[in-house]
């Protein structure tokens, strides 16, 4: 006859293993986005607007300084913003807007530099992003949405200052979709920071 104390314990113990079977088994994998590969130019590209640019780091508000995916529901509550539950960006907003800028402007043949070479006496471009999300119109609908305000300074003078939005439409109401409509909306955005670039006095 089996102990009656040693049989709780084994069926204690075949417990915790069931349990945390059925946890590990239902674990959802988290899935990462960025921006994907950069899109091609045509071949007829207007000339660079600055021949060389320092480009400082993104800078966004403390709920942006995360990698996770967020959305808004503005036909439910606006004033929300909802993060998916098993959707990520590779790393935070401001650091992708970051990358995506700088490859852009280096595509449209400008000199990309850093804040390090300032010695260099290259305009500094700094950006502040201040909207970055999925918003969602309806169930089905949703678009990817940016807000940035870009200040050009030469020998430490501000040039002008101006502030950019952009919406791209996402092809799918998912984390995938938001993702392709963000990305789309960075490089309309990058457009709109080179002929403002463009329009500004070279000296």
């Amino acid at each position: 006859m089996t102990n009656p104390s040693r049989l709780a314990t084994m069926v204690t113990m075949a417990a915790t293993l069931l349990l945390s079977g059925c946890a590990s088994g239902g674990r959802t994998a988290t899935t990462l986005y960025d921006f994907g590969p950069l899109p091609q130019t045509s071949a007829a590209t207007a000339p660079a607007p600055l021949p060389a640019l320092i480009v400082a780091d993104v800078d966004g508000p403390p709920a942006l300084d995360s990698e996770r995916m967020q959305y808004r529901l503005l036909y439910a509550d606006a004033h929300q913003a909802r993060p998916y539950a098993y959707n990520q960006w590779t790393s935070t907003p401001p650091q992708l807007l970051t990358q995506r800028i700088k490859a852009r402007l280096a595509q449209a043949g400008v000199k990309v530099l850093t804040s390090t070479d300032v010695g260099s006496g290259a305009p500094m471009l700094r950006l502040e992003l201040d909207d970055f999300a999925q918003n969602f119109t309806s169930a089905t609908q949703s678009s990817g949405a940016l807000a940035v305000r870009a200040s050009l300074f030469r020998n430490h003078r501000l040039v002008d200052q101006r502030t950019f939005q952009r919406s791209s439409p996402a092809p799918s109401a998912d984390a995938a979709g938001g993702a392709h409509a963000l990305a789309d909306a960075s490089d309309a955005l990058t457009a709109d920071l080179l002929t403002w670039l463009a329009t500004l006095p070279q000296q």
